[in-house]
């Protein structure tokens, strides 16, 4: 069993998942506010992964990470744009892009995709003009 300190971040140094599993359960927690479901899969202090489901024609708005990100698409198919580029991304196709790219992501049937982010430490967050999701 893994376990979190008060903010979430796991304390374990190994860990393992079964994502057909983790897709699985979340099929069950359908439906799904806005046609997703995020669901923080591990959180350190220099590392993110986030398992997200979306039903088709789900979007996520144009957002950027503040940290390096990359896209392991698991299920159904994905239309990622940047920056007037659109790259269609399939089962199998891993996508990665920079720090602080503004980027939005539109769901092409129900898909599902690991999203890592190499997460800066507290000082670089500090020096960047802009945070967050959606900012």
């Amino acid at each position: 069993m893994t376990t979190f300190n008060d903010d979430g971040t796991m304390i374990e140094d190994r860990t393992q998942f079964d994502l057909t599993q983790e897709i699985a359960d979340a099929e069950q927690k359908k439906p799904w506010q806005s046609g997703l479901y995020a669901k923080t899969l591990l959180k350190k202090h220099d590392l993110r992964i986030v398992l997200i489901n979306m039903e088709n024609a789900a979007q996520m708005k144009e957002h950027h990470a503040d940290g390096t990100i990359s896209v392991h698409v698991l299920k159904g198919q994905l239309s990622f744009n940047v920056q007037g580029q659109t790259y269609d991304l399939r089962p199998g196709n891993v996508f990665t892009l920079a720090v602080s790219i503004k980027h939005d992501v539109e769901s092409i049937g129900d898909s599902a995709y690991l999203l890592t982010i190499s997460w800066p430490n507290a000082q670089e967050l500090e020096t960047m003009k802009h945070r967050g999701y959606g900012s």
